[in-house]
């Protein structure tokens, strides 16, 4: 289905399958009189919470998008991301607010299959986006959010040879920033630096962790435990988590900066977990989905490690990580998983 917020009449929409009837549920609620709506957290890095955010807060960011990325009315757009979560509901509040004609797709791992026509602006995760490559030349503006975008990945995407207009974003955010508040592009040009929106500070606290202060979105400082390295008062790059270091012999470790150099080698989706040890406390496993392949084996054993302990002690084969319901990587369970196995 395609709604036309320039032209919208709630009551001459026909929401046939759940999904659209959970869009329909999400505009009756945004046109009720209450001035908050209520989102879920993913739980990727903790326990999912349901928490109330003010409509007008969530109109600012979509304004910060869409100013961002030159969205006019009347340019299409895509919904294939679930609504009981931030990202979905802000697909929507961005078409809203700036009147665009949104297509509603069922969120799937595919949810461009059926895409014949040209649109402006699409949000996918990198899951998503791995299955969508052959459609991305149909997509003027995307952002790529919910997870890391993997180096293969980005590989990926630059042998499509897309045409010069074809623009793709990671985005930095969550759900208490309401979606993201900063995007790194990697076509046409690859950036290593996140760019904060305008009206949005960065800084660094006392353990070198990014804190945020986005005044049209969240009154609050909000402290991250996501370990940065600031270029200047726009700029940063993301270095890891800090709840993810791992203490290895008492070296601290980053597992994210490692996943990234083994995912240049490998398609294999790769994560490094920390497992109790006696002698080092915790010791590195590098995780890797799919089959025990000896191949995949000395590609990880050609990977260029910066220091000698940041090779893994051990590899192990898993048929699929488990993941959140919107396609993050869930390594609280992938650590009981493996931790229990043992």
């Amino acid at each position: 289905m395609q709604i036309d917020f320039n032209n919208l009449n709630i009551n001459q929409l026909s929401f046939n399958s759940e999904f659209e009837k959970k869009v329909g549920n999400f505009l009756e609620e945004w046109s009720s009189e209450g001035e908050t709506i209520n989102v879920q957290t993913s739980g990727s890095t903790g326990v999912p919470k349901v928490f109330g955010i003010e409509k007008k807060k969530m109109i600012n960011s979509a304004v910060m998008t869409c100013n961002f990325l030159g969205l006019k009315e009347g340019n299409k757009a895509l919904l294939c991301l679930p609504v009981e979560y931030i990202s979905g509901k802000m697909m929507v509040v961005r078409s809203m607010e700036r009147k665009l004609k949104l297509i509603v797709a069922e969120p799937s791992l595919h949810p461009v299959d059926h895409l014949t026509e040209e649109i402006d602006f699409c949000a996918m995760t990198p899951l998503q986006v791995e299955n969508s490559l052959d459609k991305l030349h149909l997509i003027k503006n995307l952002i790529i959010g919910g997870a890391a975008v993997s180096e293969s990945l980005k590989n990926k995407i630059l042998q499509m040879n897309l045409d010069r207009s074809n623009r793709i974003f990671e985005t930095y955010g969550m759900s208490e920033t309401l979606s993201h508040i900063a995007l790194k592009q990697l076509m046409p040009e690859q950036e290593d630096y996140f760019t904060a929106f305008e009206n949005v500070s960065i800084s660094l606290d006392e353990r070198g962790c990014l804190t945020i202060f986005a005044p049209n979105v969240n009154v609050e400082v909000l402290k991250t435990n996501d370990l940065v390295d600031i270029k200047n008062d726009k700029q940063f790059k993301f270095l890891g988590r800090i709840d993810n270091v791992i203490n290895s012999g008492g070296a601290k470790i980053f597992p994210e900066a490692l996943e990234i150099l083994v995912k240049k080698e490998i398609p294999n989706e790769a994560i490094f977990v920390g497992l109790p040890d006696e002698s080092l406390g915790q010791k590195l496993i590098l995780i890797v989905e799919g089959n025990e392949s000896d191949e995949v084996i000395q590609h990880i054993g050609q990977v260029s490690f910066e220091k000698n302990f940041h090779r893994p002690k051990e590899i192990i084969f898993i048929n699929k990580i488990p993941r959140t319901p919107n396609g993050k990587v869930s390594r609280i369970e992938l650590y009981k998983m493996i931790n229990e196995n043992r």
